[in-house]
């Protein structure tokens, strides 16, 4: 089943791709210079899990080699978050198999707008 793309989605991505780019100047994962526009949004655990879903440590931003590479590669993208994330890694994972029944999407649209504005 497909899981459908929420406006949040959108801005989220912008997001994490441009923080990428602010960060290593390209894909995340193999340093490749890269424009946000090329890069992609890529979750450690997936979109399905709503406490996640818009989590930052949750999310990178990676070529789409790379993002192929890791999605098909469990432990290898569990190692490649690991040595991102370190002991918050664990965080994550318990955040991501706490049930979640509301969460204030219009909050987090004001955020994710405000840390855009800051990339200029």
């Amino acid at each position: 089943m497909k899981i459908r793309v929420d406006p949040l989605d959108v801005l989220f991505s912008q997001y994490i791709r441009i923080r990428a780019v602010e960060r290593k100047g390209g894909c995340e994962r193999c340093g490749t210079p890269k424009k946000y526009t090329e890069l992609q949004c890529a979750h450690f655990m997936g979109r399905g899990r709503k406490a996640t879903r818009w989590d930052e440590d949750n999310a990178v931003g990676l070529c789409m080699g790379c993002h192929v590479y890791l999605d098909s590669q469990p432990l290898e993208k569990v190692e490649f978050f690991r040595g991102l994330l370190g002991d918050k890694l664990e965080l994550l994972q318990a955040r991501a198999r706490t049930p979640v029944r509301y969460l204030d999407k219009a909050a987090l649209k004001l955020y994710f707008e405000e840390k855009l504005k800051r990339f200029g």
